[in-house]
């Protein structure tokens, strides 16, 4: 069967109840706006700071509903995550708040503050080479070895319900939004977020972004046939998926409105007005949706637009480097 072709795991009313599960943990990250990028857009935005959120990411949601919906032997045997960084965190921390020994497997080159963060919440991390291994065969052995529940970054009706619960807090503090723009790259908060604007504001426009080298999902959505892409050489490391899964991408074909890509210079100058404008640490990825803004690849004029900042966790010492080297920022 076609990926596109599957059933729709998640409904607005799933988003509903994974929000009485992560509320009390969760932090309700405020809605943000400025009165510069509103008169530099000619619309009026919304910011929801998922860089705020415990352990710096809206991944904290998700892992939270998930892990929460464990019985108590797979609680008590724990569970194993792979991930770049934010979902390694989100599980790492989730698991020590909720009682469940992680375990996660990382890319070597996974950004150090994130590696470092993953341990600090008391998770035990297995590295890998991405350039010589599969994560998600090396995950599937270790789990297979040691008995533990496999929680994915994206790919899974419990972890997409908790991402969800983003947007639905940003659209009741809000209020309605004609357009909401959300990070793609395995589309947990994508397809979570459209769910959610679907049941609050059917009026709205849910689109996602990614980055140029890494648009497998757009390609996806454009032709309804699943594209992948392998390693993507961009600095949003949060979208560095290979495709969208069997859980997100019927999700995203029947409630995503459109897609659009930016490109990396693009990407470095929304993350440092974000900085320098707002004094708020967001990481590439969680610019995404705001350097379409700037670039013109969304239509805002005129339109109530929410953007999802997806997290905060960045290597200070990789955007030092990054900021010395990159031209002036555009509208700074």
């Amino acid at each position: 069967m076609n990926p596109a072709e599957g059933p729709l795991l998640v409904s607005y009313d799933d988003v509903a109840r994974a929000h009485e599960r992560v509320a009390p943990l969760a932090h309700r990250t405020p809605v943000m706006t400025s009165s510069t990028l509103d008169a530099m857009l000619g619309a009026k935005v919304f910011l929801k700071p998922e860089n705020l959120q415990r352990m710096g990411a809206f991944k904290f949601r998700g892992a939270v509903n998930a892990l929460s919906q464990l019985d108590a032997d797979a609680r008590k045997r724990g569970v194993l995550a792979y991930s770049s960084g934010n979902h390694a965190q989100a599980v790492a921390l989730a698991g020590r708040l909720l009682g469940v020994r992680a375990t996660i497997v990382m890319p070597a080159n996974a950004p150090r503050v994130k590696l470092e963060a993953t341990r600090g919440y008391g998770a035990e991390v297995i590295t890998y080479d991405p350039e010589a291994e599969s994560r998600e065969e090396k995950s599937a052995r270790i789990a297979a070895e040691r008995g533990l529940a496999v929680i994915p970054p994206y790919d899974h009706p419990h972890v997409v319900a908790g991402q969800g619960t983003a947007a639905k807090e940003l659209i009741e503090d809000a209020g309605p939004l004609d357009v909401l723009l959300a990070p793609c790259g395995g589309a947990g908060l994508l397809s979570g977020c459209a769910v959610a604007a679907s049941g609050l504001a059917p009026g709205c426009r849910t689109i996602g972004v990614e980055p140029e080298v890494a648009d497998d999902a757009t390609r996806s959505f454009r032709t309804r046939t699943l594209h992948t892409v392998r390693n993507p050489d961009t600095i949003a490391d949060g979208v560095r998926t290979p495709s969208l899964g069997k859980v997100t991408f019927p999700l995203v074909l029947r409630y995503v409105a459109d897609m659009a890509t930016v490109d990396e210079a693009a990407i470095l100058s929304a993350m440092f007005w974000l900085w320098e404008r707002m004094k708020i640490v967001v990481e590439p990825t969680g610019a995404l949706g705001l350097a379409a803004l700037m670039e013109g690849r969304v239509a805002a004029k005129g339109l109530r637009v929410g953007i999802v900042l997806s997290g905060g966790n960045v290597d200070l010492d990789w955007a030092a480097r990054a900021r010395v080297a990159q031209a002036p920022v555009k509208n700074a």
